[in-house]
């Protein structure tokens, strides 16, 4: 018996050993979510990894579009004046579900060296939705394609990807208002409507990003964030102000 008691010694600091690093590889591998992104009610999951939000989304619009199918509950026909005071002119492309995974940053930093938003996804807002950059295609301004934008400012593309290049104005008048945090761009800094504190943004204020650092209600210690205006470049300017995260889908 007392030759056997330290073989049993062995063996049971053995495990607690390996219990113990099975613990720490926990601990790496679950972060807790800032609770700023429980504000993104339209994903699907939200997970950290420490160094990354991941964000999953169809991109479906909660509210009703004339591009969603006529069987479907959330289709409200359309006609009439929309963005800018254009008056409608329907694309021929229907909403339908996707499905993005968004990677952005924990912790935002400015760039050394800001890259140019890309054609397609630059960013997510609370429903789910992507935000697009201020192009209909490669330097080719919104003008034209603004004519298409639905009852609440956005429209789907040839894929059927739902998206906003400008303010998204049901988060804007029914879910939150023109002050408020409406998502986040691929960079992990935070988007905010054409309002600061119940006041107009001036353009002017903000920087060739489309954006200044102030303190938010969300960001009460201060923090860089973007703001979407009624005018050219509507969400963002001259590229991304932090390192962008990825998307795919």
């Amino acid at each position: 018996m007392k030759k056997s008691l330290p073989i049993i010694l062995t063996f049971l600091s053995l495990l607690i050993s390996a219990c113990s690093n099975n613990h720490d590889d926990v601990a790496e591998t679950d972060t807790a979510v800032p609770a700023i992104y429980s504000k993104i009610y339209g994903a699907s999951s939200i997970t950290s990894d420490g160094t990354y939000i991941t964000i999953k989304t169809t991109g479906l619009p909660d509210h009703k579009s004339v591009y969603y199918a006529t069987g479907n509950s959330l289709y409200e026909n359309f006609s009439g004046t929309t963005f800018a005071g254009n008056t409608f002119n329907k694309n021929p492309n229907s909403i339908s579900a996707q499905s993005y995974t968004f990677k952005i940053p924990v912790d935002p930093k400015v760039a050394t060296t800001h890259a140019a938003t890309p054609l397609g996804p630059i960013g997510v807002s609370l429903n789910g939705v992507p935000f697009f950059n201020q192009y209909a295609g490669p330097n080719q301004p919104l003008t034209s394609e603004a004519t298409s934008f639905d009852q609440y400012w956005g429209h789907p593309q040839q894929t059927g990807q739902y998206h906003y290049h400008v303010e998204p104005l049901y988060l804007t008048t029914v879910k939150t208002s023109k002050s408020a945090l409406l998502g986040f761009l691929l960079d992990g800094f935070p988007v905010y409507g054409p309002e600061e504190n119940g006041t107009l943004v001036n353009i002017a204020s903000l920087d060739v990003y489309h954006g200044h650092t102030l303190a938010t209600t969300d960001y009460p210690g201060g923090i860089y964030h973007y703001h979407i205006t009624s005018s050219d470049p509507y969400i963002n300017g001259s590229g991304f102000y932090g390192t962008a995260g990825t998307v795919s889908q």
